[in-house]
Formats: structure tokens, sequence, C-alpha cells
């Protein structure tokens, strides 16, 4: 089976399943899909990490513009610059591609399919990409999508992305799995369609819909917290993600913030080359 995912965080967490399953099932304790480790070996992960909520999406997800996005969006140097970390976010960038790739070679193959995605931006668009790019392919396709929350005896846990689940704990969602119809298939592909005809610069749920929205949609949470006193822009970011968990990555926030000192809105009052170690205000 091969297990599709869309961030970085979540693909490591299931290559560490499929790795720990692999070693479990050679001691003749588990199956595929059963008990607490997912069966398989951690080259059957693959991960779509294209960030397809922001951007321009009429341009190839395998062009240039979206591998500059990608290294421009990861690579902030938000804890000072390390050349092995850029060197690993260049090509971070480039295995994308080359993973979509590999998916068409699998698929040609027969392998099965299973998209795990959850109603985090970037996950549902890749989902839909997903949908549109498998509509001129012969696949056996299931899914897992992630539930907004589970009860653990007295506790409840909520969800916001597969980054948030444990490599142990990826099995115990196995019940939620669901062939995807043709039909489904094609709903899904329209709807990215849709999505690539606006062509809005950010792509965010509203009342369960992804929906294209402005760049600046997500900026009232950075003036909601922003004062005239100053505050580590760690802490800022940080409070942003801790109360308004919305799928979206540390990295945007930084990204506006810094494009809202270059326009003269916000100040550094004290200065790093730890981009979110500096100390920032309102201007």
């Amino acid at each position: 089976m091969i297990e599709v995912l869309f961030g970085e965080s979540e693909a490591a967490s299931m290559k560490m399943a499929k790795g720990r399953g692999t070693v479990v099932r050679s001691l003749g304790k588990t199956e595929e899909g059963s008990g607490t480790w997912i069966g398989g070996y951690p080259g059957q992960v693959i991960c779509l990490g294209f960030m397809l909520d922001i951007g321009d999406i009429k341009e190839p997800v395998d062009g240039q513009y979206r591998r500059d996005l990608i290294r421009a969006m990861y690579g902030q140097e938000q804890w000072g610059k390390q050349e092995e970390d850029a060197d690993e976010l260049k090509a971070a960038a480039d295995l994308y591609t080359a993973e979509l790739e590999r998916l068409a070679e699998y698929i040609g193959q027969g392998e099965p399919v299973r998209i795990w995605y959850s109603d985090s931006p970037y996950s549902r668009c890749g989902f839909y990409f997903l949908c549109n790019w498998l509509s001129h392919r012969r696949a056996d396709v299931r899914t897992v999508k992630l539930p907004e929350y589970r009860q653990y005896g007295n506790v409840i846990r909520r969800y916001r992305n597969w980054g948030e689940i444990g490599p142990e704990e990826f099995a115990g969602f196995l019940s939620g799995e669901r062939r995807l119809s043709h039909e489904e298939q094609s709903m899904y592909a329209n709807a990215w369609s849709c999505l690539v005809e606006d062509n809005s610069p950010l792509r965010a749920v509203i009342n369960g819909e992804m929906t294209g929205v402005p760049e600046d949609f997500y900026d009232f949470l950075i003036w909601k917290r922003l004062t005239g006193k100053p505050v580590k822009q760690a802490r800022l970011i940080g409070d942003i993600l801790g109360y308004n968990p919305l799928g979206v990555g540390d990295w945007w926030y930084a990204a506006r913030i810094q494009h809202h000192i270059l326009q003269g809105r916000i100040k550094v009052v004290e200065d790093s080359e730890k981009l979110y170690a500096r100390t920032i205000s309102l201007a």
C-alpha cells in the first residue's frame, strides 16, 4: 500500500510507522493495517508537500515558480543561517516533483494508493490537486480523513493535521479508511479546477469549503496580538498558532511580518540575525 501525505512532518512520522511495522511484522506479531503499527516499508510513503494553499496554482507544480516559493517559505533563516539546512531545503523543494513521478510509477505497477488528508488548507488543496492528477490514471484509491476529534475515556483530543499524530497512532485511524469512488474523485478534481480558475493568492477553509482569499487574509491575527509593546517574534507567532489553529504554518506568519516591516507598519525594536529572536512592535 502506497501512503500519500502532504506535509514533511506527517510523512516522516508515517515512514517511522511503516518502518516499525516492518520490524514488528517480521517477528510475526502483526499484519498489514492491524495492531499498533502499519505494515509495509518506508519507501512506500510519498510526500507531496507542494504548499498548494499559497501562491499561483496556474503555474505547474513541477515548475520553477513552485520550487522558488517553497524555498522562500522554508528558507527564511528563522533561527539563523545554517548551510546544511539550506541545502536540505533546496533538495526538498526539488524532491516533491520526484515524489510525484515515483507515485506515477507505483500506480503503473498496479499498487493501491491510500491518501491521508485533513482540513488544513495545505492538505485539502493537496488532496484536490491529487484527485485531479489521478483523473487520467486508473488507480485503486483509498482515503483516510483526519477526524475533528477523538475521545479517549474522559478526554477529548482535537486534531488539526496529520503532523500531530505519532507513528504508533496511524494504524488506529484505519477504521476510517474508505475507497474513493470515481464520482467522488471527479467531484474533488472539479473543485481543484475551480480553485485554479480563481487562482487567488491564498486558499482557506471557510465554513467547510476551500475558498480563494486575498494575501492578507490571515493578517488580522497579527494585528490582533501585536501592540506598541515590544515582543519577541517567536512569542507572537507562537501565540497566533496556539490560539488560532487554522492549519497555517509559522513560516507564513513570518513572511507576512517581514512584508509589513518592509512596508513600515511593523518596526524592529531589537534586531537579530535569528529572525524569530528579534523583538518587534507596531510602528
